[in-house]
């Protein structure tokens, strides 16, 4: 039995995929990938092991996807199944006689003869695969380091975005900044309604929603139940309140009147100002940030666009 041979043996192939000895081609590849994926020796370089156990996965999948490969396995398996429940009913107080034995030896003899030459037929079968490269496999590890390429690349994109988003942040602010970082942008509505209106004025919470959103996110909207002609709107971002205090003026009938109720942006001093302005000009990456930070101002002007010929279909169809 050569050593190739005796290392498979060795090894419980369906065991490592998690798999019955059922299982069809299909199954043992997506088995294999789901193993592999995670015990690859560049996902856990501080396990020494990793490595082995990998290696003994691919050799699982080299065995059981190849017809011959797997059935000469499986009959070895079988035939060792069938030594163990020979050998657990073996009567311990040895009470059959002599050529009873004697049968039972030459019977086991040769047992042990065709799993040599099952053996040699599943060591021919593993050298054949090596000698054809086994492009399977390579198939298959190929798509292990893609899958894991593509997740650093993910990982990095997310950092990346991250620290881009919280720079845009600051940029998008002008040179002001939130009277407190803790709070949302709130904003307080105001307009004429009669108590007995039942319309409210012309505004309910939908309307105001759809009223405001093309200046950013909104958070929420609350109308007054108690107070008629009025209601407090959260956004999310305080350059989306900005723009809806300046240019909102609502029903041309019936105007509102937006005030600032939390979160007002300060303007920061001239020196303060020119301050913020250098030291942004000494960082390498200055120009690339205002770059972005002008894509991102024309995609939200797209955008408000794009809500507004919405809105303008809708009303057409009404």
């Amino acid at each position: 039995m050569s050593g190739k041979a005796k290392d498979i043996l060795q090894l419980d192939l369906y065991g490592l995929l998690g798999i019955e000895n059922t299982a069809t081609a299909k199954e043992i590849k997506k088995a294999y990938r789901q193993k592999a994926l995670k015990c690859h020796p560049d996902k856990n370089p501080d396990n020494p092991k990793a490595a082995e156990l990998f290696h003994q996965l691919s050799q699982a999948l080299e065995v059981l996807t190849d017809a011959a490969a797997k059935a000469a396995y499986d009959k070895i398996c079988a035939a060792k199944k069938q030594a163990e429940e020979r050998n657990r009913k073996l009567d311990d107080k040895r009470k059959k006689i002599k050529l009873d034995l004697e049968a039972r030896e030459r019977q086991a003899e040769a047992h042990t003869q065709d799993e040599v030459q099952i053996t040699r037929t599943l060591d021919e079968q593993i050298t054949r695969l090596r000698e054809e490269g086994s492009r399977q496999l390579e198939e298959e590890q190929r798509l292990i380091r893609e899958q894991i390429q593509r997740e650093r690349e993910e990982q990095q994109n997310t950092d990346w975005a991250s620290t881009m988003e919280f720079c845009l942040a600051c940029l998008n602010s002008g040179l002001g900044r939130c009277s407190s970082s803790n709070v949302t942008p709130k904003l307080k509505l105001k307009w004429k309604c009669k108590k007995d209106d039942c319309t409210n004025g012309g505004y309910c919470q939908d309307f105001i929603l759809k009223l405001l959103r093309k200046y950013g996110d909104v958070l929420n909207v609350i109308v007054s139940s108690k107070k008629k002609g009025s209601a407090v709107v959260e956004f999310a971002t305080v350059r989306a309140a900005e723009l809806a205090v300046k240019n909102e003026s609502g029903l041309s009938e019936n105007p509102l009147k937006i005030l600032w109720l939390e979160g007002q942006p300060e303007v920061a001093p001239a020196s303060q100002c020119m301050s913020t302005q250098g030291s942004l000009s000494n960082e390498r990456d200055y120009e690339s940030v205002v770059m972005m930070r002008m894509r991102q101002a024309a995609e939200r002007q797209r955008l408000i666009e794009q809500i507004q010929k919405e809105d303008d279909e809708e009303e057409a169809m009404s």
